[in-house]
């Protein structure tokens, strides 16, 4: 295991957020990382993010998303998965950078989904291709989360 650098951009290229992880597992396609979140406590309204909770992040190289697995710090008991929409990422040797698109998928761990941010992705007048590419995206995140495939394997029984 590897320290690693995780960047995130906004839409338009400029340095929003750089944090340090582990690197977990690396293939040619993904890069899966584990961190803690190391800024102030965040009420999100539909999760609460507090400073030592354990994130596990999957990168992919091929998609328009990232996977965030969001535990408690302190019980490590699963609080759900943030899903980013972004561009796809750039691998380097102990980075990865990604471009955020506003628009995420929450998902809670009995399976429920949450689209977020809608609004401030359709102020962002990306071009078509890129919309449709993002959207398609959700369609991924959600197709997986209603497969149970993984990272959503661990989805509470119905």
């Amino acid at each position: 295991m590897s320290a690693f650098t995780i960047v995130k951009r906004d839409a338009f290229g400029r340095d929003e957020l750089s944090y340090q992880g582990v690197l977990h597992e690396r293939n040619a396609n993904f890069l899966c990382i584990d961190a803690a979140f190391a800024l102030d406590d965040r009420d999100l309204g539909y999760i609460q993010l507090r400073r030592g909770d354990r994130f596990r992040e999957w990168f992919y190289r091929d998609r328009w998303y990232n996977i965030f697995r969001v535990c408690d710090g302190q019980s490590g008991a699963l609080k759900g998965w943030y899903c980013n929409i972004t561009r796809p990422p750039v691998f380097e040797a102990n980075r990865v950078t990604a471009e955020d698109l506003c628009l995420d998928v929450f998902v809670y761990p009995d399976g429920r989904t949450l689209l977020l941010d809608e609004e401030e992705f359709a102020n962002l007048e990306l071009q078509a291709r890129e919309e449709e590419m993002a959207r398609a995206a959700v369609d991924e995140v959600l197709c997986r989360v209603e497969n149970r495939g993984p990272p959503f394997d661990e989805i509470a029984g119905e």
